[in-house]
């Protein structure tokens, strides 16, 4: 393969990966409430019938978010304010059929359910609420701010759209206290 090939491969690959992390969409919105910046999340396409017949399988099934909130520095690296990791994850038990959802936040268990209702799982993997990420002491007055998440899920989609199984996304919001 010469290197004309190699570069029209490598660029139809990227296309079509761009494509398919394009399918789904990332809504997040970040309030100051309370001293606390938090953040709601909510990834509306995620829940496909893929991941379904991947949780029915009894497979288990993870989203992971990173949040990391940053401070826009013109003419420089935006400086990183504060980080979160989020791993939502689902095991279901073909017998009982019933779902054990669990939620880690930066390696400490937030919460445990059990479930039947497959409306709970959806939005279980798919939304985060009020997830508090700092306090408003490390922000500064009048400067402008951004919340990027990134979020993948597991198991991941067979070669080559494996790495394209992420889907980031942000959003900008002004400290005014």
């Amino acid at each position: 393969m010469n290197r004309r090939q190699f570069i029209s491969c490598a660029t139809l690959l990227l296309v079509l990966t761009a494509g398919v992390a394009a399918d789904e969409s990332l809504r997040i919105v970040p309030v100051v409430h309370e001293k606390q910046v938090v953040v709601t999340l909510q990834m509306a396409d995620a829940y496909t019938d893929e991941i379904r017949d991947t949780i029915s399988s009894g497979l288990r099934t993870t989203f992971t978010y990173d949040l990391q909130l940053r401070m826009l520095v013109g003419g420089w690296v935006d400086r990183t304010v504060a980080t979160a990791v989020v791993t939502v994850s689902d095991q279901y038990d073909n017998l009982t059929r019933r779902h054990t959802l669990s939620r880690v936040v930066d390696g400490r268990t937030d919460e445990s359910v059990v479930t039947e209702d497959e409306a709970v799982v959806r939005q279980w993997l798919t939304t985060l609420t009020r997830l508090p990420l700092c306090e408003t002491t490390k922000l500064e007055r009048n400067r402008e701010y951004y919340v990027r998440v990134t979020a993948r899920k597991r198991p991941q989609r067979s070669f080559p759209f494996a790495f394209a199984n992420a889907v980031t996304g942000q959003a900008k919001f002004t400290f005014i206290p």
